[in-house]
């Protein structure tokens, strides 16, 4: 998911009236996590991502994002959970290789603020979000930052065996995204 969600919302925002394709730059983009494991909280950032995304800005309802992120980048700290993190108990990574996200609907919700509606997708099983994203642009350059909860029980993340007690459910996701026009 080269960069997992948002990515497109931001993008779309200095978009002329026909779609435009934008492509994210690792230069000031993160995708990452934070969960609370083992009586505290455990961080993690994603090394490779990739996707594609289209957006009309009179049309912010037909944008189109899709994203592959490469599930074995994940980066924990501290780093000694990275081995577990995309282990077969978790994120299994040998067998599940890609993250995956595409996005439904984007609604406008005032100034730089849209709604996002997405399909994530991990260890092979599909989950509906919605989340709000602030885009901002300027010239042919976009940000976009947002985030969402997810609960990695309902994709199988660490639900067997003694881990599942020991990592709180809900695990955040946070985007930040810069985007160029591509050429």
């Amino acid at each position: 998911m080269r960069r997992l969600l948002l990515l497109l919302v931001l993008l779309g925002l200095a978009a002329p009236a026909a779609a435009d394709d934008w492509q994210v730059e690792r230069e000031g983009s993160s995708i990452t996590l934070k969960v609370r494991a083992f009586g505290g909280t455990s961080i993690g950032e994603f090394g490779r991502y990739d996707g594609m995304i289209r957006f009309d800005p009179d049309e912010p309802q037909a944008a189109a994002a899709r994203f592959l992120v490469d599930a074995s980048s994940l980066r924990m700290r501290p780093s000694a959970v990275t081995g577990r993190a995309v282990g077969p108990h978790f994120l299994d990574a040998a067998r599940y290789p890609d993250i995956r996200f595409e996005l439904r609907s984007l609604r406008p919700l005032g100034q730089t603020r849209y709604q996002a509606e997405a399909n994530v997708t991990i260890k092979g099983r599909t989950q509906a979000i919605s989340f709000p994203v602030d885009l901002r642009a300027e010239g042919g350059t976009a940000q976009m930052t947002g985030g969402f909860d997810i609960d990695r029980q309902a994709f199988g993340i660490g639900t067997d065996g003694v881990w599942n007690r020991m990592v709180a459910r809900q695990v955040r996701i946070d985007v930040r995204l810069t985007a160029r026009r591509a050429a």
